[in-house]
């Protein structure tokens, strides 16, 4: 599947990131002095897109990028560099979906899944509805969603990073 452009840099940014180190110490600590790399505007990721795109085209995506809450531009020791928000990384997962492959459960069991969100956490439940969606569940009955496949691991992450987890219970059955 094709990937938009926004989609594809941050998805490279986030694999530069991945090579560099631990992106979740990166998104913590975005400071530390083992990313002074990264935060260079010459790095290979940018380098690559200013010289596939005009630099106009390039200046609009990091505008753009910038408006939207996925990076920060900053400056850590009078050098300029970009940060990946909170918000980015979750556009980097939504996309990730879009490429990677499904495999199904290879001990044919369904992963069930079954949430409680208050009303007062609204946006959160729309959000995990989608990120659901995206990693292939289906709905069964309202809050409760199954998949055949083998995203159990890749739910538990998310629901911990979208600190949904005490909401939400997740089931391995045998049959459907």
């Amino acid at each position: 599947m094709k990937l938009s452009l926004t989609d594809k840099f941050l998805w490279d940014l986030y694999v530069v990131l991945e090579k560099t180190g631990d992106i979740t110490a990166f998104i913590l600590n975005p400071h530390s002095s083992k990313w002074n790399s990264l935060w260079q505007l010459n790095n290979p990721v940018f380098e690559k897109y200013k010289h596939d795109k005009n630099r106009a085209k390039f200046s609009k995506l990091i505008y753009y990028l910038k408006r939207n809450n996925y990076i920060k531009v900053a400056s850590l020791n009078n050098v300029r560099g970009v940060v990946l928000t909170k918000e980015g990384l979750g556009k980097i997962l939504k996309a990730s979906f879009k490429i990677e492959k499904k495999n199904k459960r290879k001990d044919g069991k369904w992963v069930m899944l079954i949430f409680d969100i208050p009303q007062k956490y609204k946006k959160s439940r729309e959000l995990l509805r989608g990120v659901l969606h995206n990693l292939g569940y289906k709905l069964l009955q309202q809050s409760v969603w199954v998949t055949p496949y083998d995203v159990s691991e890749k739910t538990e992450k998310l629901l911990q990073f979208y600190s949904l987890d005490n909401f939400v219970k997740l089931f391995l059955i045998e049959e459907m």
